[in-house]
């Protein structure tokens, strides 16, 4: 486990560390001074499963550095991006004994799993405690060919449903004596998967509605079925509500006279930072530092940002290029590290500066 590893490093350069374990879960919140503002650089230490070694150059589990890249499962998402929190500190901390402000790092091992133990718990705890972060760099993978290219400013939300509609089963010869769900739905589906939802806005796309899985029968041909179980989800922008989506659907499910019943799952909020203080002093950071300009995007997944915006109103995410994220042979350019790092340094500059005695 590195989470004490980082501990260590850490409290040598005078963070006091608290772990966290909720269940299962091992996270770390450690925080250097008490004053306003706080800055905080979030990120976890877990990663998804390495899929076929075999299929591996090298051990995903052992860093190998080839051709001017580092191997290994993390590397991208996000082992670099830890590893450019705390080098970032440690330099800043060394330059800048006195900084003005507090520095904090919060990190979870349940960002890859199921989310529920991880940063959502310890957000639960500071908020419980009246602790809130002014500023948050999350070191999620954002870049798309060069580091710095892209920094998200934002993540639309996530609205997950699981509808049953109920038909009569029955003989495929005889249909006049059931009623076939499938044939009943299809319409209202093709009604949903057509609908506008929202127009987005400056930062957000569209809403989108997607079916990810749709099943029923009995697996014989000759059986009408008598239940259609659809999964769909929404990607939702800061244009449209959680009530609002839902009163939507079943408007157009009732108005096509289906017996149904939906059962929703809210994985996550839409968040957004706009144009301000942080944004500014990230993409000068990165333009200092790289000599790039940083794109601004809300496009993607989910992340844990979206617990963290909760007591913070000012979020951005910024790590490595996401090229090879989740995939075999996953890397980073070794070049990459040290001027991430520089960007994360950058930034505490900017956001913490020296005040004259």
């Amino acid at each position: 486990m590195c989470q004490p590893i980082l501990a260590g490093r850490l409290e040598a350069c005078g963070f006091a560390v608290e772990s966290m374990r909720f269940e299962t879960v091992d996270n770390l919140w450690a925080r250097r001074g008490s004053a306003g503002p706080l800055v905080c650089f979030a990120g976890h230490t877990d990663v998804v499963p390495p899929g076929p070694r075999e299929r591996w150059d090298s051990d995903p589990f052992e860093a190998q550095e080839r051709a001017g890249f580092l191997y290994g499962r993390g590397a991208a998402d996000m082992k670099t991006s830890i590893a450019a929190f705390v080098t970032a500190v440690e330099r800043f901390v060394a330059e800048r004994p006195t900084h003005t402000g507090s520095i904090a790092l919060l990190l979870t091992s349940d960002e890859e799993g199921p989310s529920v133990d991880g940063t959502v718990r310890v957000v639960d705890t500071l908020a419980a405690r009246g602790t809130t972060i002014d500023y948050c760099i999350v070191g999620e993978p954002t870049c798309v060919e060069r580091l710095g290219d892209m920094v998200k400013n934002g993540r639309r939300g996530s609205l997950s449903g699981t509808l049953k509609v109920r038909g009569k089963q029955g003989h495929v010869a005889y249909p006049h004596l059931a009623s076939n769900p499938i044939h009943l739905t299809a319409p209202a589906l093709a009604e949903l998967a057509a609908m506008v939802w929202d127009e987005g806005n400056e930062y957000f796309p569209r809403t989108t509605w997607q079916v990810s899985n749709i099943h029923a029968g009995t697996g014989a041909t000759n059986v009408i079925p008598g239940e259609l179980t659809v999964l769909f989800n929404f990607r939702f922008s800061t244009e449209s509500t959680v009530d609002h989506l839902k009163a939507r659907v079943d408007a157009i499910l009732t108005a096509h006279q289906l017996t149904y019943e939906i059962e929703w799952s809210l994985s996550g909020m839409p968040f957004l930072t706009p144009r301000g203080h942080l944004v500014d002093v990230v993409q000068t950071a990165i333009r200092e530092v790289t000599g790039v300009e940083a794109e601004l995007s809300t496009t993607g997944g989910t992340s844990d940002g979206r617990f963290i915006a909760r007591i913070c109103p000012q979020l951005l995410e910024l790590g490595p290029v996401n090229a090879t994220i989740h995939q075999i042979n996953e890397c980073i350019r070794v070049a990459d590290i040290d001027a991430l790092s520089a960007i994360y340094q950058r930034t505490l500059e900017l956001l913490l500066p020296e005040v004259d005695p």
